[in-house]
């Protein structure tokens, strides 16, 4: 059993990553800004502000993995988030030494490489909001990558991450968007969480990012 506390508890990712640990005997704590207003499935509910390094550290203590699954809404707001919330993490898992819990955040999709120098983010058409959302991922992801006294992991979803089943079936790669034979990506939330917490109990990629899909 892992002790894992989950940021963005509330959100759609949060909460299948909540209910996948808890399904499989972990404990999870639901760090959440107001928790009176938290209506999830762990009773293990503690206060905290993902852009506070000091509420990370409380949040952490203790915790055998640190999940950031915190969205940003629209570009501007993942601007805002994102990144800040990746230097707000490694603050405060940093405050406690050789105690810190491994980190695993919900990046995004759009600096995976479609073909070699050509990622998601440059598919023509897309809208502006989009790409600004993708960016700041992308800058989240260009900052942990200068970290190396923690241990980390980003995943990144499919181009389409979608409300859908849970089949436990899933494929992975490191930096190339996995596509099907019919060229799609997409993978159901609840299998990305499956993906998530198969991380945790069996680490294959501490210190990088991967991403996966059906």
């Amino acid at each position: 059993m892992a002790r894992i506390a989950v940021f963005g508890a509330n959100g759609s990712i949060g909460r299948c990553v909540v209910t996948e640990a808890l399904a499989r005997g972990h404990r999870v704590t639901a760090a959440v800004r107001d928790p009176a207003r938290y209506q999830g499935l762990t009773p293990e509910v503690a206060r905290g502000d993902v852009l506070s390094a000091e509420d990370v550290a409380r949040v952490a203590e203790g915790q055998d993995v640190l999940v950031s699954a915190v969205g940003g809404g629209d570009g501007p707001g993942a601007r805002r988030l994102i990144e800040p919330a990746a230097r707000a993490l490694v603050g405060g898992l940093r405050a406690l030494g050789s105690a810190a819990p491994r980190l695993i955040v919900v990046g995004g999709a759009g600096s995976l490489e479609t073909a070699p120098g050509i990622c998601v983010w440059d598919t023509p058409g897309l809208a502006a909001d989009v790409r600004e959302m993708m960016h700041a991922h992308g800058e989240a992801l260009t900052y942990l990558r200068t970290v190396a006294d923690l241990q980390w992991t980003v995943l990144s979803p499919a181009a389409d991450l979608l409300p859908g089943e849970r089949t436990g079936h899933y494929r992975t790669d490191t930096d190339r968007l996995v596509i099907d034979a019919e060229g799609r990506s997409a993978i159901s939330i609840p299998d990305f969480a499956v993906a998530l917490v198969d991380e945790i109990e069996q680490p294959r990629h501490l210190g990088e990012r991967f991403t996966c899909a059906h």
